[in-house]
């Protein structure tokens, strides 16, 4: 599946190695909350170190949208690393990123030491991806490594423009788990194959459940994005979530899933309040029927149980977007059946990153899962069919 170099293809012994991570973790008050994205680069960075190269780490985090804001410093990210890789990550602090405190660092450097740069996006070419910084994150190294699978799917200086002034380029353990993951999930699927898609937009997902029906045996669809759907059959919504202009599109995906025997599943029936939050009075009714001063949170009892009923016979299930207001206990149980389901089964279960592996982490199947993307939009467009740049970059076997 993957013809890209990986870790694996590398010498890397004496050479400097620059490798973007995506250490775009959540912060509170300088600490780190959550720190899944880090753990998932350790085996990279460590067989680099193990391998005697010199190994130079960069990321972005958050959106400083090209100036140096202290609060988006990866400084907290070098110190954990430090006590997970048990040795001394020096961060290079500068606010230009490739500055004399980098140079320096980098020249003093031995094999197997580790430096970490600061936010690439502190400057804002980044986005850019303008060959003026592309060629100044290289002349730091000889060697570009890319494990950074979330931003994949962004043609930045730091995941792309960088492959053209090193010697060789390649992907990291994650990346290369990843598109083996969604990619053979999506294009060589062990059957039956079922999709789950929710979230609060039609508009963000109208592309992947295009690709999706030409590959799943079932399609189900939760969340905002159903009453949409709901609408596209006659039924009125309340106050949900609805966009008008979709409806249209809705009614030609149902047709599409019928000429291919594609089995379509939309919500029977939904929990409904008149105020967004979670101590409210809410009550059940048949999906089509929400009456005006209402608005539907989540999906209801009958729909968990046509959804888990789809799920169990599967063989394959890709899953991105909660199917309700999971921050609300009273309007997270859609969410946490379908992820009961998923957990139940014999099968290969994928996560496509953003809410849904923050729900399912939330409520406790994270390790149930056999694979949870790190990626959300990334994790996406790979759905959609979309070749992602950061991938398309690297060198090629």
């Amino acid at each position: 599946m993957l013809n890209k170099k990986t870790v694996d293809d590398l010498q890397v012994k004496g050479k400097r190695v620059l490798v973007r991570c995506d250490f775009n973790v959540p912060l509170q008050d300088g600490v780190i909350t959550d720190e899944n994205r880090i753990t998932a680069a350790l085996p990279t960075i460590k067989k680099l170190i193990a391998d005697g190269g010199k190994v130079i780490l960069c990321s972005h985090m958050g959106k400083p949208k090209g100036e140096a804001k202290p609060e988006l410093s990866l400084a907290p990210v070098a110190k954990r690393l430090s006590e997970l890789l048990e040795q001394e990550v020096v961060f290079a602090k500068d606010d230009v990123v490739v500055g004399e405190n980098a140079k320096a660092a980098v020249a003093a450097m031995k094999d197997g030491d580790v430096v970490l740069l600061e936010n690439t996006r502190y400057r804002k070419e980044e986005t850019k991806n303008e060959e003026n910084y592309s060629k100044e994150l290289a002349s730091l190294a000889d060697v570009f490594v890319n494990d950074a699978f979330g931003t994949s799917h962004r043609a930045h200086c730091s995941t792309v423009g960088v492959t053209e002034f090193v010697e060789e380029s390649a992907v990291g353990y994650l990346m290369e788990k990843e598109i083996e993951f969604l990619g053979n999930a999506v294009n060589n699927p062990e059957r039956p194959f079922v999709a789950i898609l929710g979230g609060s937009k039609v508009s963000d997902k109208i592309n992947v459940i295009n690709n999706l029906l030409e590959k799943v045996d079932t399609l189900i669809i939760g969340g905002g994005m159903a009453y949409t759907f709901a609408v596209a059959k006659g039924g009125k919504v309340g106050n949900s979530l609805l966009e008008e202009d979709k409806v249209p599109y809705a009614q030609e995906m149902m047709k599409k899933a019928e000429e291919k025997g594609v089995k379509f599943l939309t919500p029977v029936d939904t929990v409904i309040t008149k105020e967004f939050k979670n101590d409210t009075e809410y009550k059940t009714v048949p999906t089509g029927e929400i009456p005006d001063e209402w608005g539907g949170l989540d999906i209801g009892e009958e729909t968990r149980k046509l959804f888990a009923d789809a799920i169990k016979g599967a063989k394959t299930v890709v899953w991105n977007g909660p199917m309700g207001v999971f921050e609300f206990e009273n309007f997270a149980k859609g969410t946490k059946a379908v992820a009961e389901a998923m957990a139940e089964i014999d099968a290969t279960t994928i996560i496509g990153g953003g809410d849904s592996a923050a729900a399912v982490n939330q409520l406790g199947y994270g390790d149930k899962m056999t694979h949870i993307s790190t990626g959300g939009g990334a994790s996406l467009e790979f759905l959609e069919g979309k070749e992602l740049p950061g991938v398309v970059a690297v060198d090629d076997k």
